[in-house]
This record gives structure tokens, C-alpha cells and sequence, in this order.
């Protein structure tokens, strides 16, 4: 006898690429590149020609600020930012650490 097939319900696609992506160890740089493509729409029109996404590394992504005075301008806007980040990667933890310098232009 042969044996039954389970009813098991398909999954959703997109449920299942995180899953494959973390088995494989690329789930961090699927997000990454995620962040990349991204963080114009997430820190907004006015911030985004101010500041670079560095990279995610482990819970934090890492930002260049141009100068002080966008460093504090960004630094108001941080919570904004963070929720943006935090819904795009759906990651609850995740924090932003950004520091001063050249923007690759």
C-alpha cells in the first residue's frame, strides 16, 4: 500500500522565501539590499539626498549623515525613521546608528 498524501494547505510564497532565505544564511543580506533599495521612500524626500544607508548589520542599521546639522535634524526625525525601517524589514528590534561623514555622491 502506498501512503496517503497529506491535505496540507499550500503556503503563501511570500511566507515562505524568509524561511528559505535564513536556511540558506541570506537573510540578512536579502534585507539589506531591501534597505538599500528602500530608505529614499523610508527617511523621506527632504532627508534622503542628507544621509546613506551603510548597511544591516546583526539588529542595526548603520547610516552616514553629511554633517552636525543633518545629524540633529535626522536625530529628530529618528523615530519616524526607525517605524519605517522596522515595518519595511518587519523587525521590531531593530535600531539606527548613524555617524558623520562623506556621502558617496
Amino acid at each position: 500500500m502506498s501512503a496517503r498524501p497529506r491535505n496540507r494547505r499550500p503556503e503563501v510564497l511570500r511566507s515562505l522565501v524568509p524561511k528559505v532565505l535564513e536556511e540558506l544564511g541570506l537573510d540578512q543580506a536579502s534585507q539589506g539590499a531591501l534597505l538599500m533599495r528602500e530608505w529614499d521612500n523610508v527617511v523621506g524626500p527632504a532627508l534622503a539626498p542628507h544621509c546613506r544607508p551603510e548597511g544591516l548589520r546583526k539588529d542595526v542599521v548603520h547610516a552616514r549623515v553629511r554633517d552636525s546639522a543633518w545629524m540633529q535634524r535626522i536625530q529628530m526625525e529618528k523615530p519616524r525613521i526607525l517605524a519605517g525601517l522596522r515595518a519595511l524589514l518587519e523587525h521590531d528590534a531593530l535600531s539606527l546608528r548613524m555617524r558623520i561623514g562623506p556621502l558617496d555622491d
